[in-house]
């Protein structure tokens, strides 16, 4: 079916409509009450934004899916979306999970423990905490002032342990040693989250009336303990940041806009402290309503894994507030008020929020300008065709030609983008062969891009003129750069690089703007003696020049391709080690059938060592933490078998 003939027979009714490119990638995704009147509009003769005129030039397909509700589309689209990533979409580049503090009432001993994932287990959740450095200082002051256990052993009063240092300083009351009664470690569980909750003047009035009942009964070291534990209390409370009177858990959000550049600002308020804030710039949003925009923003920020509070206060209305009220409040399962206050104390909170969006995007302003300075001038110093704001660079890493493996990292706008950072393990390629090496992780990582029609600004390469022109093979051989080498060059490690892009580039399919083709450079350090010292220089090889370029050490030009070559070389020798250190601690409990990494844990951890596990019967092995019997036997079996294996044995 045609795309017009999609168009005449578009259903009236709620759902979500996904655009595609003549590549079939999808470009953007809606949703929509009527999917009908919502598509057709795009296609209508009226007065457009520029992003949706783009959008509209490069639609050749369409896709719905009908829901029963608004609602399901809201949550159907912010799922697609976080799956897809489209291109016309706004995309959070913020996709990490915030850090809570979770306290596990049903515990015996409770104890905090720092998460990132949110689950339905009975479990206190406090949060969250952005950025995480204020949580850390909350968590040590309550590690001084409130002694709960910190380490992640299991507590069994018919195994009492000795206590660790963490108890001889007064961190912990020792509940290993079995000798702490849990109904007084509760009464310091409470008085913890009396802390965490902001209720310090209830906890505070507390502890002065048992410091005063143990002065009198003359327990003047158990008076003198509550002292400080009110000092350190009254401390951190003058520090706490009280902003709503109320108590009230509430989001913030204030927005601020120049030009096409928008940033938004959230504070997480939970029980009246301000826990936290967090801003979100966007670039280059030509002709974006800023209603869209902060529409856009609620559904995929708040599609993540969080706590959701019981008000969300926004700067202005969007159009889809109460189906955004409805979705947060299943999230919840509480009523969300999501509202736009006009006067009082809560429209103070979001002009707050407000004034620091327009403060950080100032700044982000100036910053983007600066690394745009370098940006330019490095195109200028090499002579490339494209502005360098992505940037893929490509390192191996082995050790005697052992755990060959590679990585790849992404720079953009001078910054890691780590979400794109990938690792590769060499598997073609035997012994040490750098060259080849290069050539293999190169064409496994643009298979992919090649068929989305994605590529960075700039590919940097790890090495000299061999490893460049390893390089520069494949990405021809795939078609992502053109033009082939002259025939009877010297190809190899110290001959003459002699490819050089084509221009102009290949023309586009249609529908598509220009096909982009990457630059490619080889970026390798010389050492040359100066006045009896060695200095090193970065030298870039480039594609059909002779001799490298030379940069000079102090330009911010040089700075910012070392360090992305750096960077590579990093994530390279860390994946290393990880795969070395992985082998050198192979144990035998990794031959049976059944027994993985959680397991194998369990069982060292119970038994102390791998000899003790050896030396356990079956019902010994059963009473470890996730074990089966079918496993214990197979355990039982497998070291029975082997020690049955020596000289004499059948």
């Amino acid at each position: 079916m045609t795309l017009s003939e999609k168009l005449q027979n578009l259903p009236d009714e709620p759902g979500v409509y996904l655009m595609q490119d003549v590549r079939g990638h999808i470009i953007y995704i809606g949703k929509a009450v009527s999917l009908k009147n919502r598509v057709r509009s795009y296609f209508q003769k009226s007065a457009k934004d520029e992003k949706t005129e783009a959008l509209v030039r490069t639609i050749a397909d369409l896709e719905t899916i009908v829901t029963h509700t608004e609602l399901d589309a809201l949550i159907l689209e912010s799922t697609l979306i976080k799956k897809h990533h489209p291109r016309f979409n706004i995309i959070l580049r913020d996709d990490k999970n915030y850090p809570y503090l979770r306290l596990d009432l049903k515990a015996e001993y409770p104890r905090l423990d720092v998460v990132r994932r949110l689950k339905k287990d009975g479990a206190v959740y406090y949060g969250p905490y952005v950025p995480a450095g204020g949580m850390w200082e909350i968590l040590a002051l309550i590690r001084r002032t409130f002694p709960l256990a910190t380490c992640k052993k299991e507590f069994n009063k018919d195994k009492p342990e000795r206590p660790c240092v963490q108890n001889q300083i007064g961190r912990c009351m020792a509940p290993c040693a079995g000798a702490i009664d849990p109904a007084v470690y509760r009464d310091m569980v409470s008085q913890a989250r009396l802390f965490i909750e902001g209720k310090n003047r209830d906890l505070v009035e507390m502890l002065k009336q048992r410091m005063q009942e143990a002065s009198e009964r003359m327990e003047y070291e158990r008076a003198a303990e509550l002292r400080d534990r009110i000092a350190r209390i009254e401390g951190a409370f003058e520090k706490q940041k009280i902003i709503s009177p109320g108590f009230e858990n509430q989001d913030v959000i204030g927005i601020a806009a120049e030009g096409s550049h928008t940033d938004i600002q959230m504070l997480f308020v939970r029980n009246g402290m301000l826990l936290g804030r967090k801003d979100f710039p966007f670039f280059d949003l030509a002709g974006m309503a800023s209603e869209d925009l902060l529409s856009d923003f609620l559904h995929q920020f708040y599609a993540k894994e969080m706590i959701v509070p019981a008000e969300v206060l926004l700067p202005f209305d969007v159009p889809d507030r109460e189906i955004i009220g409805e979705w947060l409040s299943s999230k919840r399962g509480a009523k969300v008020d999501v509202s736009v206050p006009q006067r009082g104390r809560k429209r103070e909170l979001v002009q707050m929020a407000s004034d620091n969006a327009a403060q950080s995007l100032k700044e982000q302003t100036l910053s983007r300008k600066s690394k745009e300075r370098v940006l330019l001038k490095l195109q200028e110093e090499l002579g490339l065709r494209s502005l360098p704001r992505r940037i893929e660079a490509f390192d191996i890493s082995n050790i005697q030609g052992t755990e060959a493996v590679a990585s790849m990292v992404s720079f953009e706008n001078n910054l890691p983008d780590k979400r794109n950072y990938k690792r590769f393990k060499i598997r073609t390629v035997e012994g040490q062969d750098d060259f080849a090496s290069m050539a293999e992780v190169v064409r496994r990582r643009y298979v992919k891009a090649k068929e989305e029609g994605v590529f960075p600004d700039l590919i940097l390469i790890d090495g000299g003129k061999g490893q460049l022109n390893a390089a520069l093979d494949v990405l021809m051989e795939m078609g992502i750069i053109m033009n082939p080498p002259p025939q009877g060059e010297d190809r190899g490690g110290g001959g003459l690089v002699s490819w050089r892009a084509p221009s102009p580039p290949s023309p586009p399919l249609e529908g598509e703007g220009a096909r982009k083709e990457p630059d490619v450079i080889g970026l390798a350090k010389a050492r040359s003696g100066e006045e009896g010292s060695k200095r090193e220089f970065e030298r870039v090889f480039l594609p059909g020049v002779e001799e490298p370029v030379v940069l000079e050490p102090t330009s911010p030009v040089t700075h910012l391709v070392a360090r992305v070559r750096d960077e590579a070389h990093r994530f390279a020798i860390e994946y290393h080690r990880k795969l070395r250190e992985k082998k050198a601690v192979r144990s035998e409990l990794d031959d049976i059938p059944g027994i993985g990494e959680a397991r194998k844990k369990a069982l060292l951890r119970h038994f102390g060592s791998l000899a003790k596990v050896k030396e356990a019967g079956v019902e010994e092995l059963v009473k470890v933490k996730g074990m089966t019997r079918k496993t214990a036997e197979e355990i039982f079996n497998f070291f029975r078998g082997s020690m049955g294996q020596g000289p004499g044995s059948s």
